[in-house]
């Protein structure tokens, strides 16, 4: 069995000629599209799912600034591995109101 993972992506587009939040919006939307559970806070975006899929979602959100318009990304990536799974929830659950 896979266990599900937990990812976390901060993606820093950099653009002389493009608005970084509208460049950061467009790494949102490919992770959106990929269908992965995730959670946006206000430093990085949080996945949950197979490692072998949020890093293909890594590659898409950072490709996804470059196509538009960003001329070079960086990305500070974090990856919470356990074998028996983990979960945002079971990180942050006891926080929500």
């Amino acid at each position: 069995m896979v266990p599900t993972i937990n990812v976390g992506i901060q993606v820093l587009p950099f653009s002389k000629e493009k608005d970084t939040y509208g460049l950061v919006d467009k790494a949102i939307e490919a992770i959106d599209a990929s269908g992965v559970k995730y959670e946006v806070d206000a430093l990085e975006t949080v996945m949950e799912g197979e490692l072998d899929d949020l890093l293909e979602v890594v590659k898409k959100a950072v490709y996804a600034c470059v196509d538009a318009g960003a001329e070079e990304v960086a990305a500070n990536v974090k990856i919470h591995y356990r074998p028996t799974g983990t979960s945002i929830e079971e990180k942050v659950g006891k926080y929500r109101k």
